[in-house]
């Protein structure tokens, strides 16, 4: 989970007044009662669930499923209430709608109300593609450097200092929980090209933490995948260009950011996040105290040659390895695995202390290391394995101790995420280990112990909810237990959490009390106000962004605060529609200031990607 995110610091680094925002004057008033539905849609021959939401008990109540000319297709009595959801709602029940086969658009009608239009579709991977796709875009629209594409949002070339940025040391922070430094940044290294790659959020800062974890989500996708995909290939190479780029050969160097997050108390600079603006921008800035604005700095992981950190070490060995499982022309997957032997080789392995993943640490608090060299070992042996290289074996073995240790040290606590690739890792280790039985009925075990985390939760969640979203990154957990159900299908032919991984996606396309797709541009009531510099200034869409979703109602105690300088106030009036929904000590707020639930970012985009990959 993130404890501290990264154009939220920006509401603490501006010296804004923060005050509470009212429920009583913006909120819409509470209806009746509500029906969910998976916004995306639903396949013909899968199983299919929506909600009520309802104020009085309606046990018994009488509904129906009506075509898109009114004609009555199906019909039922709504069943036992399934649990409360807040003091306005307290009654929810699940209506089963499997029998409804028919390609078509429905609606469902049950004590007055009635759901938005949604569809059934004969082949359920082409709505699943087409969110994909979506995922995809955001991808595109979140690139850096001179290598844009203009699209929707009108992007233009940005930062084109980067090629000759200049490193420095680790900056001292405040206190661990703020971004904001104390005293100048002092010079250690350069210039070093680090042009490109992607934004990591709704901010301008690069990550190789964030990228690499992304950049081998987008390679598996790409490998995993029934057919070539030429758009997820092509962001998956624009991604490993900058990753290549943060990683010097020669001198032994992983660096792991570009750009810094806040000023510094003295006032003598600015960061990213003091700023609200077009990243174009950047590039004319004049000011000295907007110098790291214009001339971003870049810091490093380690010491020219000395160990790295074994998360960024494994993680990003593993995005290389997979690039040489996919890539056609003989030399350049060799060339990638030879990149990701380097890195997996510099790993520290011993005395590892807090971990490296941002700057600051708060930024990405990662605590599990053992899950990124089995992964990072894993793909090596794969890779090696397909080029004929004879340190397959040597990999694989590697890959069997690393996974041991996650599990004897680290497994229990998460689910696939950002935080947690031990899901991907397994079950490409029993794919590479097949005739290790032992080995393989262990990562079995273990796969299924995360997914029984998430039905857990789900089973006493009223609308079958695996993931935790009273805490940060509810909406990419979603999405990792849909992709963990089907890597455990993949790898065992169990289909029993089939139903359980649809009902996350239902969750996260609307399924949920909010009513609310969490993937901008799919759905009829998507995201609409993503905490996002370059679509909220420019008024598009940010299609296929992936954002946050619900977090804990404590993080919105202290109010959304006011607009920052450049920002456009979305909705148009401060409203909160979604303030009567709040509930399960968990609340969701759909406005530009809501750093906490309407963030996008690159991480939560390249798991939904791989969900939704077929």
């Amino acid at each position: 989970m993130r404890s501290l995110r990264r154009v939220g610091s920006m509401m603490v680094a501006v010296g804004l007044v923060v005050g509470p925002v009212s429920t009583a004057s913006t909120a819409v008033a509470a209806q009746d009662g509500v029906v969910r539905v998976n916004q995306l849609g639903y396949g013909a021959f899968d199983g299919k669930a929506a909600y009520v939401m309802t104020r009085a008990a309606a046990t018994g109540a009488r509904y129906q499923v009506v075509d898109r000319y009114g004609r009555r297709v199906l019909s039922g009595r709504v069943g036992a209430d399934v649990g409360e959801w807040n003091a306005t709602y307290q009654h929810v029940y699940q209506l089963d709608l499997s029998a409804l086969k028919v390609p078509g658009s429905y609606r469902i009608q049950v004590s007055g109300v009635a759901s938005g239009a949604f569809q059934i579709r004969a082949n359920a991977d082409r709505l699943l593609t087409g969110a994909k796709d979506k995922a995809v875009t955001f991808f595109t629209e979140q690139r850096d450097g001179a290598n844009v594409v203009p699209g929707p949002l009108g992007r233009q070339p940005a930062h084109l200092t980067d090629p000759a940025a200049l490193v420095y040391d680790t900056p001292v922070f405040v206190d661990p929980d703020s971004d904001q430094t104390v005293g100048e940044l002092h010079r250690i290294g350069g210039p070093v090209n680090v042009e490109g790659g992607w934004y990591d959020a709704g901010d301008y800062l690069k990550f190789t933490h964030i990228a690499a974890y992304s950049e081998s989500l987008l390679w598996a996708s790409a490998r995993d995948a029934r057919r070539p995909d030429r758009e997820v290939l092509a962001e998956a190479r624009h991604g490993l260009d900058w990753l290549d780029k943060m990683w010097d050969e020669r001198t032994k160097t992983l660096y792991i950011q570009v750009g810094v997050g806040a000023g510094n108390v003295e006032e003598t600079f600015v960061g990213d996040h003091d700023v609200w603006r077009l990243p174009e921008v950047d590039d004319h800035l004049t000011d000295p105290s907007e110098r790291f604005l214009r001339n971003r700095p870049v810091f490093r992981a380690a010491a020219p040659g000395k160990p790295i950190s074994p998360n960024l070490a494994g993680r990003t060995a593993a995005a290389f390895a997979l690039a040489a499982q996919v890539e056609t022309n003989p030399a350049t997957a060799r060339r990638h695995l030879e990149t990701a032997a380097q890195i997996y080789a510099q790993a520290q392995t011993k005395n590892v202390g807090q971990l490296v993943t941002s700057l600051p640490f708060a930024f990405y608090p990662e605590t599990a290391w053992r899950d990124d060299l089995e992964l990072g070992a894993t793909e090596l042996a794969l890779a090696a394995k397909r080029l004929g290289d004879r340190r397959a074996g040597a990999w694989l073995k590697e890959a069997g101790y690393w996974a041991s240790q996650y599990i004897a040290h680290e497994a229990g606590g998460d689910t696939l995420n950002l935080y947690d690739v031990s899901a991907l890792a397994h079950a490409d280790l029993i794919r590479a280990a097949r005739g290790d039985h032992q080995l393989v009925r262990t990562l079995v075990g273990d796969l299924r112990a995360q997914l029984q985390i998430g039905l857990d939760r789900a089973s006493a969640d009223p609308f079958r909810a695996g993931a935790q979203y009273d805490n940060f990154d509810a909406v990419p957990h979603a999405f990792g237990l849909a992709a963990t159900a089907r890597l455990y299908r993949k790898v065992t032919g169990d289909r029993r959490y089939d139903d359980f991984g649809q009902q996350q996606l239902d969750w996260n396309f609307g399924a949920n009390a909010w009513g609310v797709s969490f993937m901008v541009g799919v759905g009829q009531n998507a995201e609409r106000c993503p905490h996002h510099q370059i679509a909220n200034i420019t008024g598009n869409v940010l299609t296929g962004a992936v954002v946050n979703g619900p977090n804990s109602a404590d993080q919105f105690e202290e109010g959304l605060g006011d607009y920052l300088d450049g920002m456009n106030p979305c909705p148009a009036d401060g409203s909160d529609q979604y303030a009567v929904f709040t509930g399960h000590g968990s609340r969701y707020v759909d406005d530009v200031r809501s750093w906490q639930a309407s963030e996008p970012a690159d991480d939560f985009a390249a798991i939904a990607v791989y969900a939704l990959t077929r």
